[in-house]
Order: C-alpha cells, then sequence, then structure tokens
C-alpha cells in the first residue's frame, strides 16, 4: 500500500485537484490511502475535503485537524498514522500525473538499484548541475549534490517505509527549507534517485521560487537554508572550512535568486 501525506493550510482553491490527482492514478486506486491533514485552515478547505469523503466512498481517505502548526508539522502529523510499505508526499497546491505512482513503484521494487527514496521531475523543470542523468534514466542524489541544489521537490517523492526508521521525521518546528533538512538526513543511510521523467504539475505551473507558497519569502528560505548548514556542521557531516564556503555560496546564490525575482516580476513572468 501507499500512504499519500497531504498537509492542508487553506487549499481551497487547489485541494480538489490534489485529490483527483491521485483518484486518477493508472495505479489501482485499493493501493492508496489518503492521509489529509488539516493544519488549521480558515477557508473552506476543510469543507471540501468532507465534502469529498462523501462523495468517493470508494477511496480510502483519512481528515485530520489541527492547529496551525506548520507544513513540517502537518507531515509528520500524516507519517505517524501511515500504515503504506510505501509512503508519498503530496501538497495540497500540486496534482500528479496519472502515471506518476505507476512509473515510480516498479524503479523502487528493483532489487539491483537498491532504490529507497525516488523523486521525479516537475512540469517546466529540467534536472541540472550537480545532478547528472544515468543510462537508466536516473539521476542520483548525494549529500554533497543536495547541499549545492535542492533538486527534489515533496510532491515528487515516493520513499520505502524503512527510510523513517533511520531518519525519523521533518523537524516540526521548520517551515522553510524543510524539506532538503530532511532529504540531508535521509541521504546518510539510504540511495536516493530523481527519475528523468515530468510526473508532477506544482503550483499550478508558476515558476519555483518567489511567486507562490512558503518559496515566496526567499528571505526565510534563506534562513532555512542556513539552519540546514549549520546542523550539517554541527553533526559534524562537513568541516570548518566547507562551512565557510557553503555560508558565502548560500549568500551570493540569495543576492542572486533575489535580484533574478526583482527582473522576472518586472518583465511580469510568474
Amino acid at each position: 500500500m501507499i500512504s499519500v501525506i497531504i498537509p492542508m493550510f487553506n487549499a481551497e482553491n487547489s485541494i480538489k485537484n490534489a485529490l483527483d490527482s491521485v483518484k486518477n492514478q493508472s495505479f489501482p486506486t485499493e493501493m492508496f490511502e489518503i492521509i489529509v491533514v488539516n493544519d488549521g485552515s480558515t477557508d473552506k478547505s476543510l469543507e471540501i475535503v468532507e465534502n469529498y469523503i462523501l462523495d468517493h466512498p470508494e477511496l480510502k481517505i483519512s481528515l485530520i485537524s489541527q492547529p496551525n502548526n506548520g507544513v513540517s508539522n502537518a507531515r509528520n502529523t500524516g507519517l505517524k498514522l501511515a500504515a503504506g510499505e510505501y509512503i508519498a508526499l503530496l501538497d495540497a497546491d500540486d496534482e500528479w500525473y496519472p502515471q506518476k505512482t505507476k512509473r515510480q513503484i516498479p524503479i523502487l521494487e528493483t532489487g539491483h538499484l537498491e532504490v529507497d527514496f525516488l523523486a521525479c521531475r516537475r512540469k517546466n523543470h529540467e534536472i541540472l548541475f550537480p545532478y547528472t542523468v544515468g543510462p537508466d534514466n536516473l539521476a542520483a542524489i548525494s549529500f554533497r549534490k543536495l547541499m549545492i541544489r535542492n533538486e527534489t521537490q515533496p510532491s515528487t517523492v515516493i520513499f520505502k517505509r524503512k527510510v523513517l526508521a533511520n531518519a525519523g521525521y521533518f523537524d516540526d518546528n521548520q517551515r522553510y527549507a524543510e524539506d532538503l533538512n530532511y532529504w540531508l538526513k535521509v541521504s546518510e543511510h539510504h540511495k536516493m534517485f530523481i527519475l528523468n521523467e515530468e510526473l508532477v504539475l506544482t503550483g499550478g505551473g508558476k515558476r519555483t521560487f518567489g511567486v507562490s507558497g512558503l518559496s515566496a519569502n526567499l528571505e526565510e528560505m534563506e534562513k532555512g537554508f542556513q539552519k540546514n548548514l549549520k546542523e550539517v556542521f554541527q553533526f559534524r557531516r562537513i568541516g570548518i572550512l566547507r562551512y565557510i564556503g557553503y555560508f558565502i555560496f548560500y549568500k551570493l546564490k540569495y543576492i542572486l535568486r533575489i535580484s533574478r525575482n526583482k527582473i522576472l516580476n518586472w518583465q511580469g513572468k510568474y
């Protein structure tokens, strides 16, 4: 079974599409359990999901409501309830293409590769340096590559249950760059890959930074990156020289992203 974790906060305009995208998977629907965690929504999100459950009794959907504690805490609530052998993440403003799980699960079940964690491409996004796609159409993810660039958006990810045993859960208190924080922990003990296929629509097709959602707050995203850097240094996964190098690299990257965001907004490109 595949446990699909959907954190939801004020997603009345998108949550139905997200749920439909799971329902419309070419993989058998009886193989899914869907756990929607309502993270203190103040719009009609809760009502929409309640009605969706009534309209689709064939789907196994659990709906949990909690006070607003942030996306990491909401994901953890779902993860602690998940019963599936595989765990898939899906944000409430994203959509899976129908063939997503059918393409990913066989790779996770391929014994000779020993893949524990598998992402994929999202719409209008290419796999960039330092990642390289091999002849098997997969790009390996490693700690060092993650420190340079995070190519893995949460809604693209499916991983094996054993990842939880080794990596634990998301940092409950982290709201920005929280996905990278978790991927870095996963990379310590597990084989991670990106499938070079476009299988997810994120944020309605908007660009991945500076427009909507948490990634729109570039200043807080930068703070999240610096928190992650401090943690890997504290856990002695990097030394002082690399810490300084990454610190400078992230600051330069932040300045570049701010500048690029201003130019794209001025050009009306969202």
